[in-house]
């Protein structure tokens, strides 16, 4: 019963980010739901490719459901999402395949990373904390960029919205419209990504309730309470200053590295 309390508030959790951040599933449910299996002896060494693809199924529903939000209310800029999307979803079929011939320890590992990469790019680097003069995505950024960002989130599990907040928050854009555009951005990872594990973990996991490396029960309960969670930030959580919005984005990006390392 534990167990599902654990699970229900890392989706309750998820739901908030998906509104707030633009995190539809990776950073909250990865690490919960890879210390849940890895104690369990006939799950612990596919822990980390069931956490990552139940992760990925997840952004579908909550990604999928935050973007039509927005798009009824006008919200989305066409002009940067449509080059991007593209190249995303290209990215994504790449890096889906590469995440099936990669160990669990191994996405593990790069998982952590990818996390420490990201988190020094946003303290570093200038741009991230505070706002320049808005400007559009070079031909070669929207190439390059879209087609990283989705073999990396692809393989990853983490949808992208952590790659594609900071490039459009360096291009000048309010934290706001970034998380309104990261939502949209990653549903063709998490489409990409789902059909991939099921395939790929086709009666590999010894046990019921599979459908590939995706865990059916734990995928319906972060679903609902993920639901819930985008429902309570959008009509409880009052609109955050942007530069504190930038903040809690890598505090929050810490606490996942921390979480996934012990």
């Amino acid at each position: 019963m534990s167990d599902l309390l654990i699970i229900a508030l890392a989706g309750f959790t998820t739901g908030i980010t998906t509104v707030l951040f633009g995190f539809g599933g990776g950073f909250v449910v990865v690490p919960f739901v890879y210390q849940l299996l890895m104690q369990q002896p006939p799950l612990a060494a596919n822990a980390m490719h069931i956490a990552v693809a139940t992760s990925t199924a997840v952004m579908i529903f909550n990604a999928g459901w935050a973007s039509y939000q927005n798009w009824q209310a006008g919200k989305l800029n066409k002009t940067t999402l449509l080059p991007l999307l593209w190249f995303i979803a290209l990215g994504a079929v790449i890096g889906s395949w590469l995440a099936g011939q990669i160990s669990d320890s191994g996405i593990r590992r790069l998982f952590m990373v990818y996390m420490v990469v990201t988190i020094g790019d946003c303290l570093l680097r200038k741009g991230f904390f505070r706002r320049t003069e808005p400007r559009a995505l070079s031909h070669r950024t929207t190439i390059a960029g879209g087609s990283i960002i989705g073999i990396i989130a692809a393989m990853l599990g983490v949808g992208g919205s952590v790659m594609t907040v900071p490039l459009l928050r360096r291009h000048g854009n309010a934290m706001r419209d970034c998380v309104n555009a990261a939502n949209p951005l990653s549903l063709p990872v998490a489409v990409c990504g789902t059909l991939t594990y099921a395939i790929s973990g086709w009666q590999h996991i010894p046990a019921s309730g599979y459908l590939g490396f995706i865990n059916l029960k734990i995928l319906l309960l972060l679903v609902i309470a993920g639901f819930m969670g985008i429902l309570f930030a959008r009509r409880c959580i009052p609109a955050v200053a942007d530069i504190w919005h930038a903040r809690v984005y890598v505090l929050l990006l810490c606490a996942v590295l921390v979480a996934i390392a012990i």
